[in-house]
């Protein structure tokens, strides 16, 4: 009587597992590097649309007539929710423009910027913080330009 199996070997279900297990350990490092790349585009890319609205602002500025310079970019708990510039008094005031479009809350999480009052810098926390600030020029610019993780941002 010869009868047809309709079960795996346990060497046939071994080799599968050892198989899955192979390409398991070589998908996840892949999927973990690419949220890491997906971060720092992110942080790149809301660096280079504060730029371009610091610039923005300060050429909208300068057609109103308006010659003082941005110092911060915040108010409240937000990080970029307004401009802050001094009036032709020297006295720092909010503009009431957005910085961005949508404004961010203030975070110390990992992927998050923050705002920290004191040192009056923006701080993003990603791989490793990297902070910025308004200079004197009105430009946003990196603590620490020599910095790899700031190049990582800025470059």
């Amino acid at each position: 009587m010869n009868q047809s199996k309709k079960a795996f070997t346990m060497m046939e279900l071994i080799f599968v597992i050892v198989i899955i297990g192979i390409l398991t350990a070589v998908a996840v490092p892949r999927f973990a590097a690419t949220r890491d790349d997906a971060e720092i585009t992110k942080a790149r890319v809301t660096v280079a649309s504060i730029r371009n609205a610091l610039s923005m602002e300060r050429q909208k500025r300068i057609l109103r007539g308006e010659f003082g310079v941005i110092t911060a970019l915040t108010n409240d708990s937000k990080v970029f929710g307004t401009f802050k510039a001094k009036n032709k008094l020297g006295v720092e005031e909010d503009t009431g423009h957005n910085v961005l479009e949508y404004s961010m809350n203030s975070s110390s999480e990992q992927g998050q910027w923050e705002y920290i009052a004191s040192s009056k810098q923006y701080v993003y926390h990603g791989l490793s913080d990297v902070a910025f600030k308004v200079d004197n020029s009105g430009k946003f610019v990196c603590v620490d330009e020599l910095a790899d993780n700031c190049k990582q941002l800025t470059n």
